[in-house]
């Protein structure tokens, strides 16, 4: 069984031109099949990048681009709705600080550095099939053109073609409970965080903020909700009306949630919708196709780690279809990741469950928090931020 020199990328968001560029580093050509018309620039929260994700851009010479788009954090600080500190945490030593960044400067960032390397991303290519014959595969596009290679990578995301292509009968994502908003807020007059993340478990909801050295807000809330509800639903509804139960949800709360939004214009909220997981994905390749990314293993926006797992499994996807048949290569990627990214999707649901308790958990939790913080070692996150892939080494 040879090895594969082409691929088709399926997917052209934050995974697909990573996983792009890490494959030119292997050696194989791609492009990458985008479904939207156009470009996703300025869609979109904020969002970390990891040390570990740093590590995996790193491998494929591209951690520069985060670095000059991002801002580095401290460290995060929890607490409760009357302004009493739960825990701290931050860098762990000899690691470099996550790098908070905004997804559509991102996604600029990435899309603009695969096309400087030469790669291709055609939009307007909604996948609806694929075949695969002897010695290749074809993806079969809804404006009836096709495209063919040795194998088909799935970086589509949480609502993933590929991903039922492989498998029909392939879970969905599960809905964890809550609703996400954000914003960037300009002059809002608070004092700096020095790089640090405040995170305050509210009453009713979840908020997080930080105000950056030029006085930038960036923000984001979590409101828990029983009834699960789409994108479209949630952007259907006014923002101005969101606002308005999100200043409910957090009146009481002494944090600055209420006078940020009184400051964030409602054509500036970003409603990000029903925060997702995967549950596991038990099947991620099947003959030619494979799964990457949030396509096989998205964890909840919770995790901080969403894009970093992505650039992680991009990378190790590439580095093992550059040393064995594809075949092979597979199931050793799969070897790879699945048990590293399940783990990590475990924590954050841990961490979703704090955040929407009710009355009575919330005591319990902020009681049992501030003991668990105390009695936790750093050394033992480690495992999730110094993970380094070493791209030299044969698999």
């Amino acid at each position: 069984m040879a090895q594969a020199r082409t691929a088709l990328v399926i997917g052209g968001g934050i995974g697909g031109p990573i996983a792009a560029m890490a494959l030119q580093k292997a050696g194989i050509g791609s492009t990458v099949y985008e479904a939207y018309d156009g470009a996703a620039d300025g869609v979109g929260g904020g969002l970390t990048v990891a040390s570990n994700g740093q590590f995996a851009l790193d491998a494929i010479d591209a951690a520069d681009v985060v670095r000059d788009i991002g801002t580095p954090l401290a460290g995060i600080e929890l607490r409760t709705w009357n302004g009493r500190t739960l825990g701290e945490f931050g860098t762990l030593p000899g690691l470099p600080a996550s790098q908070f960044v905004w997804r559509s400067d991102l996604y600029r960032a990435l899309y603009d550095e695969a096309a400087r390397r030469g790669i291709r991303i055609r939009h307007g290519k909604r996948l609806v099939d694929a075949t695969e014959t002897g010695d290749a595969v074809t993806a079969v596009f809804a404006d009836g053109t096709s495209a063919s290679a040795d194998v088909l990578i799935g970086a589509d995301g949480i609502r993933s073609t590929v991903r039922s292509l492989i498998d029909p009968q392939a879970p969905g994502p599960s809905y964890t409970g809550l609703i996400s908003f954000g914003a960037r807020v300009t002059g809002a007059g608070l004092p700096p965080t020095g790089g640090r993340m405040l995170m305050t478990f509210g009453k009713r909801a979840f908020f997080g903020h930080v105000v950056f050295d030029d006085g930038t807000t960036a923000w984001f809330a979590n409101l828990p909700r029983r009834e699960p509800m789409t994108l479209a639903e949630a952007r259907a509804v006014p923002a101005e009306a969101w606002r308005t139960t999100l200043r409910d949800a957090f009146a009481g709360d002494r944090c600055p949630a209420v006078e940020l939004l009184d400051r964030t214009d409602p054509a500036d909220l970003i409603i990000t919708g029903p925060s997702e997981n995967m549950p596991v994905v038990p099947v991620w390749s099947r003959g030619r196709m494979v799964l990457t990314g949030d396509s096989a293993h998205a964890a909840s926006s919770s995790s901080g780690q969403g894009a970093s797992l992505a650039a992680e499994s991009a990378v190790e996807l590439a580095r093992c279809l550059r040393d064995r048949p594809y075949a092979e290569a597979f199931a050793a990627y799969e070897r790879l990741r699945r048990d590293r990214v399940e783990k990590i999707i475990v924590e954050a649901g841990k961490t979703n469950a704090n955040k929407a308790p009710g009355p009575v958990g919330r005591v319990v939790r902020d009681l049992l928090l501030p003991v668990v913080f105390k009695l936790s070692k750093p050394e033992k996150t480690a495992w999730q931020y110094d993970h380094r892939i070493d791209w030299a080494s044969p698999v």
